[in-house]
């Protein structure tokens, strides 16, 4: 492990992935979060068709949860317009989209809002190009990560074009991690549209550090629709995702069922008990490497 706090890196996407570059925060040195950028719907959907660029949502909500919670910047990157040509793009959306405009590079335009946030970590691209989810079905071919949200009996993911690759640094963070943490998320539009990416599982795989999957606290309907922990363990193996161990909270009505994989069953809910608490799951998480 280097030096005194470990290296992280959290890969996924959307709320899922904030909500565990919030946990790991607390205990982590270097922090990296590595995030889908194949969403088509809403203002990233909008804004990749006027200006070619990835979609952008995921990687503004990231960069947030690696802020300051009182930095009224922070506030104002989520705030989402309600009237006129700008009704539903998020402000982070359109400052990310100029910065990346003015630096020429997506990377160092996503670098530039961290410094401006003054984020503790960094956040990453899963690919600098744009992408379309694919997903195999019972019902066939989706394409889409909004189509694909909204299908179920999802066999596999892909992203198009199948050579799309990860940033060097996100290569070189993974490889360099004392723990790797995927999700949690929807598992087939986040967390799998994140590790679809040519390289990423690959670097997964090859690296030494201990791989974490946090599972959702309830099934996804229809996307995970009748899944259990050990269902969400079998999608990752299908896509050469290897885990370590699963982190999850059957309480909240996620079964765990038959899995070779080590289980972490503890409490995770926030007080909504819709989405994780960090602290919680920055409890469970450090003690996995304690």
């Amino acid at each position: 492990m280097s030096g005194a706090r470990p290296s992280v890196v959290a890969i996924g996407g959307g709320h899922g992935t904030a909500v565990t570059l919030k946990a790991a925060r607390r205990y982590a040195g270097t922090l990296t979060g590595v995030v889908s950028v194949a969403d088509d719907g809403g203002s990233s959907g909008r804004l990749r068709e006027l200006f070619n660029v990835v979609a952008l949502g995921d990687l503004r909500k990231c960069l947030v949860a690696l802020s300051d919670e009182d930095s009224a910047l922070a506030v104002a990157f989520e705030r989402r317009f309600d009237e006129g040509e700008l009704a539903g793009h998020a402000l982070g959306n359109l400052i990310l989209t100029g910065l990346i405009d003015a630096t020429g590079d997506l990377v160092l335009g996503v670098r530039e809002a961290a410094l401006l946030l003054g984020a503790r970590g960094d956040v990453l691209p899963a690919t600098t190009e744009p992408v379309v989810l694919k997903a195999e079905s019972a019902q066939g071919t989706v394409a889409g990560q909004v189509a694909v949200m909204g299908t179920g009996d999802i066999r596999t993911v892909s992203l198009v074009p199948g050579d799309a690759q990860p940033p060097p640094l996100a290569v070189e963070r993974i490889a360099g991690a004392d723990q790797i943490v995927i999700g949690p998320g929807s598992l087939f539009t986040s967390v799998l549209a994140a590790v679809a990416v040519g390289g990423i599982a690959e670097a997964v795989a090859s690296s030494r550090a201990q791989v974490v999957y946090v599972c959702n606290l309830r099934p996804q309907v229809p996307e995970t629709e009748g899944y259990d922990v050990a269902a969400h363990v079998t999608a990752l193996a299908r896509h050469d995702v290897k885990i370590d161990m699963v982190v999850c909270d059957s309480i909240q009505g996620m079964d765990i069922g038959a899995t070779d994989v080590l289980v972490l069953d503890v409490p995770l809910a926030g007080e909504n008990t819709l989405v994780h608490s960090p602290a919680k799951l920055a409890q469970a998480l450090s003690g996995l490497l304690a």
